[in-house]
């Protein structure tokens, strides 16, 4: 739909229904010393062929264009998606930031985030979802909150191998609380190090990632047991949702919360968002739940039909009563996984994860018979951690000139791993990709 502006007459008859003159008047309740009178620098505009133009120079002009060859994921993974689901989220039914307020107008929307909910539960392992949250990032920070509520404890156990960059917003969102953050600190076989917990009480949670940043599988069993030994939740995360493809879903394994990211669900990187936080909880807990769940019902007729059940925000209830204050509906992201998931079904999601495991494994032997060290032997999903020699930083510099990106600096975030290097594998990386990268770094 293309942009149409208001003619003045129209601005006009709106600002005289008002009861103000002009455009600025709307905001003369504002100080002047609040304002910005500075006339913004903007170039001059352009027809819609020079824009379209324009922006496919800038395109060809991308640093990471498609010829590129991405050994990254890091919490962001680039999958294929099918052509189907790419023309279902294009249909305008559900190209609209409208929230489902009104069941008896939008029956098609809740649906959709509905069938969302289901799948997202299955995935997870737990009995309920929720829909939906901005990214994995918050998803963790919620649900760390929603345990300290069901609890009422003040602290919580964080594994340092939960992505960096998420436990950083779960920093942001405690700082002001005064609850406190405990970081858990790993092994030397990239796992989670759990002795600590024998000697912590008052925890509300223990909250690990797996596969974790590093790309290894926690041991989940054991994690929940010594949790709920502690009388703590036991919360689990995750960055990359294939990997529940072939590992145990976190609810089998005794999960009281799961939260992560749901971008490689469908949703394509495109330079760092949108995201889609995944939520879910037992039952039990359900109305310490932040978001929306939508549920089917009947109606007097016997036919089925969907409606706004719990919407724990400030907007829908009391203030002191709400779980959070998130105002944003991301339902096209969730319909988005939905549709993604039933396009590929239970059985082609297995098979898609467990090519992606193997491509991951054969590059990470491949490094290995090359000589390179892998630290950590536990074993990994789409992604591990290798050192190369040192002084491979020049070396990594002139691989982006042949537009080739070997992995993360791991000591970006863990500066105790020098020259240790992050790297992912997708169904998106031929076999002729992969030992093209570790030809390149043999020389």
């Amino acid at each position: 739909m293309r942009y149409l502006p208001h003619t003045k007459e129209e601005i006009n008859a709106m600002l005289q229904t008002v009861g103000v003159d002009t455009l600025e008047d709307l905001f003369s309740t504002i100080p002047s010393s609040c304002c910005c009178r500075m006339g913004l620098n903007l170039p001059e505009p352009l027809t819609e062929w020079e824009l379209n133009a324009h922006m496919d120079t800038l395109t060809a002009k991308m640093a990471v264009s498609p010829e590129y060859k991405v050994f990254m994921g890091a919490g962001s993974y680039e999958h294929y998606t099918p052509v189907a689901a790419t023309y279902l989220l294009s249909r305008s039914e559900f190209v609209t930031s409208y929230t489902p307020y009104q069941p008896e107008m939008s029956q098609g929307t809740l649906q959709a985030i509905y069938e969302y909910q289901t799948l997202a539960s299955r995935l997870m392992g737990m009995e309920v979802a929720t829909a939906s949250h901005y990214d994995g990032s918050t998803a963790l920070a919620e649900a760390l909150l929603m345990a300290i509520r069901i609890t009422r404890k003040k602290r919580v156990a964080v594994s340092k191998l939960i992505h960096p960059l998420h436990r950083r917003v779960v920093q942001t969102y405690f700082d002001p609380t005064g609850y406190e953050v405990i970081e858990l600190p790993y092994l030397e076989n990239g796992k989670t190090d759990l002795a600590m917990l024998e000697e912590l009480e008052g925890l509300a949670a223990v909250a690990v990632q797996s596969p974790n940043f590093f790309g290894c599988v926690e041991d989940l069993k054991s994690v929940g047991e010594k949790s709920h030994a502690g009388g703590s939740l036991f919360i689990v995360s995750f960055t990359e949702a294939l990997a529940y493809g072939l590992l145990k879903n976190p609810g089998s394994q005794g999960a009281d919360i799961v939260c992560g990211e749901g971008q490689s669900l469908g949703l394509p990187r495109s330079f760092g968002g949108p995201g889609l936080g995944v939520l879910g909880s037992l039952t039990k807990y359900m109305r310490n739940l932040p978001g929306r769940l939508i549920g089917r019902t009947q109606d007097k007729e016997g036919k089925d039909g969907f409606v706004l059940t719990l919407a724990t925000r400030e907007q829908h209830i009391r203030r002191e009563k709400a779980t959070s204050n998130i105002c944003t509906n991301n339902s096209h992201c969730a319909l988005s996984a939905a549709v993604y998931m039933a396009s590929l079904g239970g059985t082609g999601f297995r098979e898609l994860s467990q090519l992606n495991h193997d491509k991951a494994e054969y590059l990470k032997n491949e490094l290995a018979k090359a000589g390179f060290v892998i630290p950590f032997d536990s074993p990994t999903f789409n992604e591990f951690v290798v050192k190369f020699p040192g002084g491979f930083a020049a070396k990594y510099n002139g691989l982006l000139d042949k537009k080739i990106v070997a992995g993360l600096p791991v000591e970006t975030y863990y500066p105790e791993l020098k020259d240790h290097y992050l790297l992912c594998a997708t169904e998106t990386m031929s076999k002729e990709d992969m030992d093209e990268l570790v030809r390149e770094v043999l020389k």
